[in-house]
Parts: C-alpha cells; sequence; structure tokens
C-alpha cells in the first residue's frame, strides 16, 4: 500500500524541510507532493532533490479563494496522468505535522473498512459548526477580490471592524476584510439532491474518492464557475460533492487536531509543548498548526515519538 502525501507551503521553509524530511523517514516508501506559493518563500529545490519520491510544485496561493482547491487539483491531475500508484491521498499544510509514527497510520488505512476521514456537515441547518449567518454569508454571495482591501495590513483591519457592520443591516452585499473580498447577493446550485455541506479543508481519502471527486471536477464545470466564486471553497468543496455522491463509505473525523480557542480571523492557534498529551492521543494522526519559530520544542517531541518506531522498524529490517 502507497500513501501520498500533499503539502500545501507559502512560508517557515525550515519547517517545510523538517516536515518533508520527517514523512520520508517514517515512510520511506510513500510519495511526497509539496505545492509551493514561492510568492511567500524561496524554495530550495536543492535540499529536497537528495530525498526520493519527492515532487515539487510552484503555484499561486491565496486565503479565502479558489486557489488552495486549484492546488489540490493540480496534483491530483499529475497523479492520473503519470500513471501513478497510490491507494490513499493524505493534504497537509506546510503548518501541519504528524503526531504519530506513519507506519501506524498506514497500517490503520489498510485495514480499515472506510473509503475516506473528512470532517463534514450540512453547512444550512442547525448541526451546522457555523452560524447560519457565517454559512450564507459564504456560499450564498459571489466574491471577487479587492485590490484596495488586499493590500490593509492585519493590525488596520482591527481598526476597521466596525465596517463589517454593513454586513448586519442589509442582505445584498458582504465586505470580508480578513480575506479582503467583496460579495453580491448570488444564487447557489443547492436543493434537497444537492446538499451543501461543509468541514476542514484536511482529509484523507482513498483513491476511488480521489477519482470520483477528480471525474466530478473535470465534467461539472458550472459547479466549479460558482465554487470558485464563493468565500472559503476549501472548507465546502470536497464535503459536498463527496457526502451528495452517497456512494462512499466516510467517517465524520478528519483524525486531526486543532484548537480555535482564542483564534481570530479562521486560523487555529498555534500548538505548543503544553498541547503534547492532547497531540499524543492514539486516534489523532496529525496537527496543525506549529511554528518553529515559536516552539521549536514541540516539535523535537513529536520527532521522538514518530521516528522512534521507525528507527526500531529499520534496524530489525536490515538484521533480519
Amino acid at each position: 500500500m502507497r500513501v501520498c502525501y500533499l503539502i500545501q507551503s507559502h512560508k517557515n521553509l525550515e519547517q517545510i524541510y523538517r516536515l518533508v524530511s520527517t514523512i520520508k523517514k517514517s515512510s520511506p516508501d510513500s510519495l511526497v507532493i509539496l505545492s509551493h506559493n514561492s510568492s511567500g518563500s524561496d524554495l530550495d529545490i536543492a535540499r529536497l532533490n537528495d530525498m526520493s519520491g519527492v515532487q515539487v510544485f510552484f503555484g499561486p496561493g491565496g486565503r479565502g479563494d479558489f486557489s488552495i482547491v486549484q492546488g489540490y487539483f493540480d496534483a491530483i491531475n499529475y497523479l492520473f496522468s503519470q500513471n501513478i500508484n497510490f491507494d490513499w491521498l493524505i493534504n497537509l499544510s506546510g503548518q501541519d505535522y504528524p503526531t504519530q509514527p506513519l507506519s501506524q497510520i498506514e497500517k490503520f488505512l489498510a485495514t480499515t473498512h472506510y473509503d475516506g476521514f473528512l470532517e463534514y456537515f450540512q453547512v444550512f441547518s442547525q448541526e451546522s459548526h457555523w452560524s447560519l449567518r457565517e454559512g450564507h454569508t459564504r456560499y450564498c454571495y459571489k466574491y471577487t477580490k479587492n485590490q484596495l482591501l488586499g493590500k490593509i495590513p492585519e493590525w488596520t483591519k482591527e481598526l476597521l471592524t466596525p465596517i463589517k457592520t454593513v454586513n448586519y443591516i442589509q442582505p445584498f452585499f458582504r465586505i470580508n476584510l480578513a480575506y479582503g473580498m467583496v460579495g453580491i447577493k448570488n444564487h447557489t446550485p443547492f436543493h434537497e439532491n444537492f446538499i451543501c455541506y461543509g468541514g476542514s479543508f484536511f482529509c484523507t481519502l482513498s483513491r476511488k474518492c480521489i477519482e470520483y471527486v477528480y471525474d466530478f471536477y473535470k465534467s461539472n464545470p458550472e459547479i466549479i464557475i460558482y465554487y470558485r466564486n464563493v468565500c472559503v471553497s476549501d472548507e465546502s468543496f470536497i464535503q459536498t460533492i463527496l457526502i451528495n455522491s452517497r456512494l462512499f463509505n466516510l467517517c465524520n473525523d478528519n483524525k486531526f487536531y486543532f484548537d480555535f480557542s482564542g483564534s481570530r480571523h479562521g486560523r487555529p492557534r498555534y500548538l505548543t509543548t503544553h498541547d503534547y498529551p492532547s497531540l499524543a492521543q492514539s486516534h489523532i494522526h496529525f496537527a496543525r498548526k506549529f511554528d518553529i519559530n515559536q516552539d521549536r520544542k514541540i516539535l523535537d517531541m513529536l520527532d521522538s515519538r514518530i521516528l522512534a518506531t521507525s528507527q526500531v522498524s529499520s534496524c530489525n529490517a536490515n538484521s533480519s
């Protein structure tokens, strides 16, 4: 069995190199696809060429728009166009990290009866993890990037928060300071047989799930056009396509740990050594997000856990 790890990154180069290295040490036969937004930082390809099974792409990045979804499907297109063998695809950001040996995760995937692991919920319902207003604001408006809003520094956005009051007093347009976007009320493609689902972008999907979403992506241009113009399409597109198909046995658990307590603008807080007991739980496969400049020790602690088993396995293989 072979797992493909797709990493979409944009900053903290040392952390990116470390993540790729840890994955390859813990799972030597895996394939790593690194999709890097070079506008944030320049990647040193030479540091990655020494590792086999690592493919690097460069592409545009962005928050809130379709670019991250496009990068996901560009990677899938590469896998299928090159006839690359894989059984599961796990997507990560450059600020994510495994929390246990990949051999254990891959053994779990080899024996599971599920076809995929992802968080999902109906967006326009009481079960939604977001408010109904948030769901409508994201997916019932057609958005465009606003150059003026996009150039506003983060600290200035806090001062401009009162501007968002306009979103609460009329239904015709929305201003999103976090993503620098303006939206106009729009029709949606959803109905009782095609429900809008939401959830975390980060998931673990079997090859047959990937084949289905890729075929859907190529065959339904009107849905793609719709999702290209909403806000935060990455937190709805894959869920909506897979759940509405009713073809797969999907576990409503993406096996990720993240903590949004005290967070702002939809970003989970950075994890530290204090979070290690939570990260070490056996049902957690990955966590986000980390910053090596804020707390390097937590990655050292995770590496000790991840690589210890890999090193033992390597020693056993060499002695047999």
